[in-house]
């Protein structure tokens, strides 16, 4: 019913979307970096929204400052210029393979709805009572195809980033936000930045070994170099 809607969720969970699909589909890798951390900040608020206070500062610390520290981290090894090429992704895609992935990832989107329809029926928030966890399952969706389409090392690990955070919300989703599955999720959100860490810290000596088109390496820029 229309009087059972949470404005203020729905609303958070529209910008959650929003902030998760320019993130993923923004070509400019520093203004990507930057709205990385308005998702994580929204991830934060969502959390707090959720009745999860502890998450919601977990996310604050190892979402917005470490991961997406990160992520600037990795663009400060890209070589000076005035020009554009290195903070961005000049990576071309056939029009086939990106309509593939995009109807993959709305397979996934179907399948992962329906078994939390269907399969967890006593699931602790329902996806009519919090829009958050249907933003959940588009944001996990469109993360699939965005690491699958992506050829740029950098976006690829942004993209597994916002994945990650789609499936704890689900995590929440199916749990509730006890003590037990916020220590559960806090722990996952603690691999994920180790995890980026380490995979900014290969970029970073990738660049310096071989320069910033060995992050597009099956791009034709990247073979003809």
């Amino acid at each position: 019913m229309i009087a059972s809607i949470d404005y203020v969720e729905s609303g958070l969970a529209l910008c959650l979307v929003a902030a998760a699909l320019a993130c993923l589909f923004d070509r400019h890798l520093k203004r990507a970096s930057g709205l990385f951390l308005l998702f994580a900040l929204l991830m934060s608020l969502s959390w707090w929204q959720l009745g999860a206070p502890w998450l919601a500062l977990a996310e604050l610390v190892l979402g917005l400052a470490l991961t997406g520290g990160s992520f600037f981290y990795a663009l400060s090894a890209f070589p000076a210029t005035t020009e554009k090429v290195p903070h961005y992704d000049r990576s071309l895609h056939r029009w086939s393979h990106s309509v593939v992935r995009a109807l993959l990832a709305l397979a996934w989107s179907v399948m992962i709805g329906g078994a939390i329809r269907f399969l967890l029926p006593d699931m602790a928030y329902s996806l009519t009572e919090h829009p958050l966890i249907i933003a959940a399952v588009i944001i996990v969706a469109t993360a699939m195809g965005a690491f699958a389409l992506h050829k740029h090392m950098l976006r690829r690990l942004m993209a597994f980033n916002v994945l990650g955070s789609g499936v704890f919300l689900l995590l929440a989703g199916m749990a509730g936000t006890i003590p037990g599955s916020q220590a559960f999720i806090s722990v996952g959100l603690t691999i994920a930045w180790l995890g980026t860490l380490l995979g900014v810290l290969l970029i970073r000596q990738l660049v310096s070994l071989e320069g910033v088109l060995a992050l597009e390496s099956d791009s034709d820029a990247a073979r003809h170099a």
